[in-house]
């Protein structure tokens, strides 16, 4: 079920993220079904196009942030605000141990700075009781090396 809802989110903020860049990029006209039906087909007028068209961030950090945590299942993703939440995931190898990440995209630039990510560590206690336990500063960073990493394939894969 927690996997239905995942995917459902994710496709969800897909949708967003290809509404926004449509509209940003085309104009009002992106929107309409069969180029007259109005806002999605829906007999209404689409919306003006404005500067917030689009995401909110970076669109480098934030397909390398998607891209970097795809193994995980999403718990929520905000194009504008620049959060992507996972939900808890266990490796196969060790399933007393589960991660949860949260990633922040802080600036529409492409920067180290622009970038925080955060993970949470639980392990099974032995009454079966998932317990809070540390996490190694080493391994948020890690995260934010691959995810600036990716952007930075990203961005030149744009440019050639």
């Amino acid at each position: 079920m927690a996997l239905v809802r995942s995917a459902s989110i994710a496709l969800a903020a897909v949708g967003l993220i290809s509404l926004g860049a449509c509209a940003h990029k085309n104009g009002p006209e992106a929107y309409s079904a069969g180029g007259g039906g109005g806002f999605l087909g829906l007999g209404k007028k689409a919306p003006p196009p404005t500067a917030q068209a689009g995401i909110g961030v970076n669109s480098y950090l934030w397909r390398a942030s998607l891209d970097v945590v795809a193994f995980m299942p999403l718990a929520s993703a905000d194009p504008y605000g620049g959060v992507i939440n996972t939900d808890w995931y266990s490796f196969a190898e060790k399933p007393d141990e589960r991660f949860k990440v949260t990633i922040y995209i802080l600036d529409t630039r492409l920067r180290a700075d622009g970038l925080t990510v955060t993970v949470f560590r639980q392990t099974k206690g032995a009454d079966g009781q998932w317990v809070e336990a540390p996490t190694s500063a080493q391994t948020a960073t890690d995260f934010e090396n691959s995810i600036l990493t990716r952007a930075r394939q990203l961005r030149l894969s744009n440019i050639r």
